[in-house]
């Protein structure tokens, strides 16, 4: 069995309102930062995932995300999965 690691990275749907991408904004703005027209907050998940193939450790970090990381009533999510090297 290898180690894999996975990053996820979950965000809101576009559909749905963003409360601390706006205040972030506005913050921004307020900063004399004028350039960004619309900030949205994610998140990231690191994942170091035991499995026999970079699929399987896809497919364990799905489900890990379905059933629990992201709520996809309201959020989407990536997944990439490199091979952890040893040294």
């Amino acid at each position: 069995m290898a180690k894999y690691h996975a990053e996820v990275k979950i965000r809101l749907r576009p559909s749905i309102l963003d409360p601390k991408g706006k205040a972030s904004q506005h913050a921004l703005h307020n900063l004399g930062f004028d350039e960004f027209d619309q900030v949205r907050i994610g998140k990231l998940i690191d994942l170091t995932v035991n499995a026999s193939s970079i699929q399987e450790a896809e497919d364990k970090a799905k489900q890990a995300c379905e059933k629990l990381l992201a709520n996809e009533v309201m959020e989407d999510f990536d997944i990439s999965v490199s091979e952890l090297k040893t040294a």
